[in-house]
């Protein structure tokens, strides 16, 4: 997949693309668990930077909502 990005490069995402990654990342964790209780995952790693990626994008949403209803 991609590299991860920074979270400079994050911030520049409109949050129609940040809900996007999300929805996709969170349905790519759900696929690579399934793939381990079936046994055929052979990308461990993507799951520390698959958690890694979703947890930067949700920050920065959170970050945004915060300001929106603070403003």
């Amino acid at each position: 997949m991609m590299a991860r990005p920074d979270t400079a490069e994050v911030r520049k995402f409109t949050d129609a693309d940040i809900t996007e990654k999300i929805d996709g990342l969170r349905r790519e964790l759900f696929d690579l668990r399934f793939q381990q209780a079936i046994r055929q995952l052979n990308k461990t790693h993507r799951f520390k930077e698959a958690r890694i990626e979703l947890a930067q994008l949700l920050t920065v949403q959170s970050e945004r909502n915060r300001s929106k209803t603070s403003s």
